[in-house]
């Protein structure tokens, strides 16, 4: 049985670094952050959710999501995908489409690495393009954790 750690996660100045251990494959882990299964688990009511996931899961492919927050706002974000290595790795760009008070609408790279451990997961985020913006890289690092915790509950 796997014993679950908390979720992790710190930041430099021009790298978020975020890891936990989930109990579930890694086929599921990464179906659960590229597919429209995001919808089901990323958020909650007193923060904000996902919404409209779409994505064409290929290398140049696009993807976009609506964050709706807890006030009503609708966010944009969108990417593409840099690299798929099923399941084992997923590297996108990210970017807010709107005016991110920390980040505004710089472009960063998210790299999903997913290893097998006895009957889960380990999953590790490295969100990178930070340089200049320590503001944004600290307030990332503390969205990746509850975001890592998310994702435990929802496999939990």
């Amino acid at each position: 049985m796997l014993q679950l750690s908390l979720p992790q996660a710190m930041a430099n100045a021009d790298t978020v670094m975020a890891s936990a251990e989930l109990p579930a494959s890694p086929d599921r882990v990464i179906a659960a952050l590229i597919t429209g299964e995001v919808e089901r688990w990323w958020g909650s009511a007193d923060t904000y959710r996902m919404t409209g996931w779409n994505a064409d899961l290929r290398v140049d492919g696009g993807w976009n999501v609506t964050v709706q927050t807890a006030d009503g706002r609708r966010l944009p974000a969108s990417g593409k995908f840099l690299e798929i290595e099923m399941p084992r790795r997923i590297v996108q760009t990210r970017r807010y489409d709107w005016d991110h008070p920390a980040l505004g609408r710089k472009e960063t790279t998210v790299a999903y690495l997913l290893e097998a451990i006895g009957d889960g997961t380990r999953l590790t985020i490295c969100h990178g393009g930070f340089a200049g913006f320590p503001d944004a890289a600290a307030e990332h690092a503390e969205g990746w954790a509850r975001v890592l915790g998310w994702l435990q509950e929802y496999f939990g």
